[in-house]
């Protein structure tokens, strides 16, 4: 599903403290980490690592230590109450940090982050400590929760995803690793002795939830636009036909955003001899899960409860828009039964990962569900996939890589050489590869803003004839690869 590059008919059947006075104009300095190695110990700025001997693997680029910037929690001194000297220096801290926060807000276009809302109505809940700890459809002995917030957007993405209310059971989560998570765990509680598929451009937690749940795992390749190789699938499938089968399938992944062909892969399934009591398929929309139901064509995969999937989980912090990390997860009511269980302690029942969980959230997602509803978020849906399309056609002009895949905002491109830069847009990387996720957020002014700035920086990378942009024809294909081999 590339844009440009792929038509639908290619689609696979010692730490310093900060304390004491200082100006809470000033923005944080933050130090970079050293530059990437590329196979030969040759960093991204031309220069040899000597001590880069591991052939074949390319170094990666890890972020700061903390520890150089954290603030310390010192003890108040006795006069404090009197002098106020303890609260002006937090007041400071704060201003200090929330101006921090504004600036690397301006230039934040690497994650899947819709940093575009306003929910100051909410500031009247922040005083109560609500938790809505056990199951959702069960109240507690603990009063303080918002379950009845949380059924209500239960039921808005049951209607979403085509199931009935008697016939799904679910839970607002603290992010969408731990959809994953419980997805995942209810496959094997299902098939106990399953193995998991999973791409190989799955979200990492995917792979963790494997190795927490001490599961089999197969790893299935990609095609060039990201999504599942249906034809490897096939082939792995039958070298293991006799055990179940539990699948990830992704609506949208992490680095190219591509969508997994669901209906594809249930075909493949059946066509290997899987019945719908041999395998479970778990839905991993983190963001385009929500995307997706609202993009006007055809060829655009419907994820629906009617067809025989498992389990489907979304982000409620990345398109929705949320100030704390949360996510939504649905399963089917039949499969929960083998994870749930009675708790005195609570006076309700528990089948969620963690327990205590976040009141606010179903709060905020409920809020902003009412705010927009269906035409609103299909609206935003549009803005992004014509902003997306827009910054991949300027990118292309620039002669610059750049991949779009067709049901996607996530715009793929080659990877900067300066980390500095890669630091100051918070650009997400992998090997030879950046992307933008565009979000409502980012306006087309933000994009232009930061081409210009990528084609200044860009221009003198590459000043020396010696030293060339990177050939990512193996992870974009020829057709979106700019180097001077694919140049058209």
């Amino acid at each position: 599903m590339v844009g440009s590059a792929m038509g639908m008919g290619e689609i696979n059947g010692g730490a310093e403290v900060l304390i004491g006075n200082f100006d809470t104009n000033v923005v944080f300095s933050e130090p970079l980490p050293s530059l990437a190695e590329n196979n030969n110990g040759v960093d991204l700025n031309g220069q040899q690592h000597g001590d880069s001997n591991q052939k074949g693997k390319r170094e990666i680029v890890l972020g700061r230590n903390v520890h150089t910037t954290c603030l310390s929690i010192t003890e108040p001194d006795a006069n404090d109450e009197s002098t106020g000297d303890k609260e002006a220096y937090m007041a400071s801290v704060l201003a200090r940090y929330r101006k921090n926060l504004l600036e690397r807000t301006k230039y934040h276009l690497g994650y899947p982050y819709n940093l575009d809302f306003d929910y100051g109505a909410l500031g009247q809940l922040q005083h109560f400590s609500i938790n809505n700890l056990g199951d959702p459809f069960i109240e507690s002995n603990y009063g303080v929760h918002s379950r009845q917030f949380e059924v209500g957007v239960l039921d808005w993405f049951a209607r979403l995803w085509e199931i009935e209310k008697n016939e799904y059971w679910g839970y607002i989560t603290n992010c969408g690793t731990e959809g994953n998570l419980h997805g995942i765990l209810v496959g094997r509680e299902v098939l106990p002795d399953g193995i998991l598929y999973a791409s190989r451009e799955s979200h990492y937690s995917v792979f963790k939830a494997a190795r927490m749940y001490r599961m089999d795992c197969v790893k299935v390749d990609t095609l060039v636009s990201g999504e599942i190789d249906c034809v490897d699938l096939r082939v792995k499938l039958l070298a293991n036909k006799d055990k179940p089968a539990i699948l990830n399938v992704n609506i949208g992944t992490t680095v190219k955003g591509a969508v997994d062909d669901l209906d594809l892969v249930i075909q493949t399934l059946t066509e290997c001899g899987f019945s719908k009591n041999r395998f479970y398929i778990h839905c991993d929309g983190a963001l385009f899960g929500l995307m997706m139901p609202f993009v006007k064509r055809l060829m655009a995969p419907k994820v629906s409860f009617k067809k025989p999937i498992g389990s489907v989980s979304v982000s409620g912090h990345k398109f929705v828009g949320c100030p704390m990390p949360c996510g939504v997860q649905l399963t089917r009511l039949e499969h929960i039964n083998a994870l749930s269980s009675n708790v005195e302690y609570l006076a309700s029942r528990d089948a969620t990962i963690m327990g205590s969980r976040n009141g606010h959230a179903p709060i905020f997602l409920w809020y902003t569900l009412n705010r927009k509803g269906y035409k609103g978020f299909q609206k935003e849906v549009q803005k992004c996939l014509r902003n997306a399309h827009y910054l991949k056609d300027r990118l292309l002009d620039a002669g610059i890589s750049a991949m779009l895949n067709e049901l996607s905002s996530t715009v793929v491109f080659e990877r900067p050489r300066d980390e500095e830069f890669i630091r100051r847009w918070q650009l997400a990387c992998e090997g030879n590869i950046a992307h933008v996720v565009v979000m409502p957020n980012v306006s087309q002014e933000k994009l232009d803003d930061f081409l210009a700035e990528l084609v200044e920086k860009r221009s003198t990378w590459y000043e020396d004839e010696n030293v060339q942009p990177p050939c990512v024809a193996a992870e974009l294909g020829s057709g979106s690869c700019a180097c001077k081999l694919h140049r058209r």
